[in-house]
C-alpha cells in the first residue's frame, strides 16, 4: 500500500505541531519524517542533500532545510523552531584507533553529539515558553555497547545518552521530554556503506559481514527496517508519553540482553 499522510482519527495526533527531523534525507530520517507527518505533524525536512531532503519533503508536505550540521559556527548562529526534534543524522567510520584520521574523529564528534546539543540549545527556550516539547535523539546499540573499530561513533553515541539525560532532567517541570532511540543495525545506507570496510578490518569477505559481524550479538536475525524505528520516535513524541524521559530504548534483536 502507498504511504500517505492521514489528516482524520489517529493521524491528527500531532496536529498543530512543528518537527525538525536532521539526517531526513533518507533512512531512518526519512521514516521519521514520514510517520510524525502521518500524525498531523509539520515536518522540517533537515539534510545537507538538498535534492534528496526536497523528494521526502514534497511527497509529506514538509519543508526543506538543507543544512551543513558539521558548520559548527553557523549552526550556532540558526534560528530555529520546533515543538518536536528528531536528532537522527550521523555518519560511521570503521578503523582501528591506531589508524583513525584525527579530523575524521572530531568530525563524527561534531555531527552526532555537539550538533544535537546546539540544535537542543536553539529550541528549547520556545519548548519552554510553550510548556511543551519532545526531543528524540537517535543514539544506537553503541550508545550502551561498545564494539571495536568504532572508536569515534560509540564515543559521540555515548556522549548524546548523557546529553540527553541532562536535558530530560532541564526539561522536567516545563513539559519537555528527551530519550533516546538505541537500534541494532537498520537497513539503510549507513550500514551498507560500512560494509567493505567491516570486511576490511575482519578479514572476511564482504558477503559474510552481515551474519558474522552486524547480526552475530543480536537474538534476532535480521536487520531492523527504518519504519520500525519511525514507529517508536513517533510513539515518544506524542501525548501518552509524556512520563517517559531520560530513558533509553533498546531495538537491538536481544543484543544487550547477552
Amino acid at each position: 500500500m502507498e504511504r500517505g499522510v492521514q489528516t482524520q482519527g489517529a493521524g491528527d495526533a500531532l496536529a498543530g505541531r512543528r518537527a525538525v527531523v536532521t539526517g531526513a534525507g533518507s533512512g531512518i530520517g526519512a521514516a521519521c519524517a514520514w510517520a510524525l507527518a502521518e500524525r498531523g505533524a509539520r515536518v522540517v525536512v533537515a539534510d545537507r542533500d538538498a535534492d534528496a531532503a526536497r523528494a521526502v519533503a514534497d511527497t509529506i508536505g514538509g519543508e526543506v532545510w538543507c543544512v551543513d550540521l558539521s558548520d559548527l559556527d553557523a549552526l550556532a548562529d540558526a534560528a530555529v523552531s520546533a515543538d518536536i526534534l528528531v536528532n537522527n543524522a550521523g555518519i560511521q567510520t570503521v578503523s582501528p584507533i591506531e589508524e583513525f584520521d584525527p579530523g575524521r574523529f572530531r568530525l563524527m564528534i561534531d555531527l552526532m553529539l555537539v550538533a544535537p546539543f546546539l540544535l537542543a540549545r536553539a529550541v528549547l527556550p520556545g519548548m519552554y515558553q510553550r510548556g511543551w516539547g519532545r526531543i528524540v535523539n537517535i543514539s544506537s546499540v553503541h550508545g550502551l555497547r561498545a564494539s571495536p573499530y568504532k572508536s569515534a561513533y560509540v564515543s559521540a553515541k555515548h556522549g548524546l545518552e548523557g546529553l540527553s539525560k541532562t536535558i530530560a532532567l532541564e526539561g522536567a517541570e516545563r513539559g519537555v521530554t528527551s530519550n533516546c532511540v538505541n537500534p541494532g543495525y537498520v537497513r539503510t545506507p549507513l550500514v551498507e556503506k560500512q560494509i567493505a570496510d567491516q570486511a576490511r578490518v575482519h578479514g572476511i569477505p564482504e558477503s559474510e559481514v552481515v551474519e558474522k559481524v552486524l547480526l552475530t550479538e543480536s537474538a534476532i536475525k535480521r536487520l531492523l527496517e527504518p519504519e520500525e524505528v519511525a514507529e517508536l520516535v513517533a510513539f515518544l513524541c506524542g501525548s501518552s508519553a509524556g512520563m517517559i524521559t531520560g530513558a533509553s530504548y533498546l531495538m537491538d534483536g536481544g543484543w544487550s540482553a547477552r
